[in-house]
């Protein structure tokens, strides 16, 4: 096993740790550790929520999950010798749950979730439609996941973290900041907002304090979005025996990850759409010098998927076009076409018995594939959304016979207003 050089005990809270990470981006925040190109390490992760969701058969603690505090991530790790320009070489050499310990209340203890956030606090990928807090319990068998909140399905996880990254300069920070502040001020009210800005409240900025904790906070970037430095880029493939190329903007590059998750679909469509856990990461880091320059990036990382991604052939698939709920007409809107294609496939799940609920908290955190199925047309894009068949327990495709009706058991756990 590599050298644990970023440990977590589970019985501690994230900022009680002997090592305490970050949940901001800022180029400022201390290194935790360094390490040496060409050396493999581990590090625990703790879930994004540092242990604000229980395993219960409640959803009171989605609907008041604490936005602020995420994501609580392992790191800054300094990479000797890396300097801006570079290309910092991430090989993903394991990730899993937290190791040895099958049982306890911190998600990845044997078990994970999936919420559905309510719109006004964070939203989803579908928030006008499903606007309420629910939630899924998920148990972990091995590779497999049941959920008695989902019943009569189990598939293989597809194991990666959902964030991951390096840290931004202080002048790829400012530009983060003029353009997200930009888009929240022509809407500033708007729920769920439209950007988050730098918030003091909830940040977790590493060793610093007094008044250095302060500026840095004032300024630091939100860790919720995808950037140029990678950050929470959600996506399921980056999975064991993936290698990474993340640019460098800073000296030591400040490489960062968290947000683990068993399982995810394509988009984590309910916002906490995979099955989040804690866990641990194994990495091998290695630098290409110049390579920015060399290869062309500038900005946003190029990754080569692992091949230890669960193996389904056959699928079920649902087709959307950028038309509106209304029926107004939108041009090549691809979001809207590839939100369309999931309501068709919950709506084609609910005749087997699901609720709308259940059928969305499934496609969240099943290794689902959503694709861009055409651009060009106009004035509609098509997306599509594929269910492996094989994860259900009973006849899923269309027949002559109609649909098989299950028992949906207890159902999804909806918070109370």
């Amino acid at each position: 096993m590599p050298e644990l050089l970023f440990p977590l005990d589970s019985t501690k809270g994230f900022t009680e740790q002997e090592i305490v990470g970050h949940n901001r981006w800022h180029p400022d925040i201390p290194a935790a550790v360094t390490v040496k190109p060409g050396t493999s390490f581990r590090a625990h992760c703790r879930e994004w929520f540092d242990g604000a969701i229980r395993n219960d058969d409640s959803a009171e603690d989605i609907l008041n999950a604490p936005l602020n505090n995420v994501h609580t991530l392992s790191g800054p790790f300094h990479i000797e010798g890396a300097e801006p320009g570079d290309l910092l070489i991430v090989d993903i050499l394991d990730v899993g749950p937290i190791p040895q310990e099958d049982s306890g209340p911190l998600a990845g203890q044997g078990w994970g979730y999936t919420g559905i956030f309510a719109k006004e606090n964070g939203g989803g990928f579908l928030t006008d439609r499903f606007p309420d807090a629910y939630k899924a319990i998920w148990d972990f068998s091995g590779q497999t996941t049941t959920s008695r909140h989902v019943p009569h399905v189990k598939y293989t996880g597809i194991t990666h973290p959902g964030l991951m990254g390096t840290a931004p300069s202080a002048q790829l920070l400012a530009k983060w900041n003029a353009r997200e502040g930009a888009l929240i001020a022509t809407d500033p009210n708007r729920v769920p907002p439209l950007a988050l800005a730098p918030e003091l409240d909830g940040a977790i900025l590493g060793s610093l304090s007094g008044d250095e904790f302060s500026r840095v906070a004032g300024e630091a970037a939100r860790t919720a979005p995808p950037r140029e430095n990678g950050g929470n880029q959600d996506i399921k493939n980056l999975t064991k025996g993936t290698r990474v190329f993340y640019p460098v903007f800073v000296p030591g590059a400040k490489l960062s990850f968290g947000d683990l998750h068993f399982s995810q679909g394509d988009g984590e469509i309910t916002f906490c759409g995979a099955i989040e856990m804690g866990g641990f990461m194994d990495l091998h880091v290695d630098l290409i010098k110049g390579g920015m320059e060399t290869y062309g990036v500038s900005e946003n990382a190029i990754f080569m998927p692992g091949n230890t991604a669960p193996q389904y052939s056959e699928w079920i698939a649902f087709s959307g076009i950028s038309v509106t709920v209304d029926g107004e007409q939108k041009y090549l809107d691809s979001d809207l076409s590839y939100q369309n294609a999931c309501m068709h496939a919950i709506d084609y799940l609910t005749k087997f018995g699901y609720s709308p609920e259940q059928a969305y908290l499934l496609l969240g955190s099943a290794p689902i594939e959503g694709r861009l199925s055409g651009v060009v047309d106009i004035p509609n894009s098509c997306a599509t959304v594929y269910i492996p068949t094989a994860i259900f327990d009973f006849p899923i495709a269309p027949s002559a016979s109609g649909p098989f009706q299950i028992d949906p058991g207890m159902g999804a756990p909806r918070a109370q207003f």
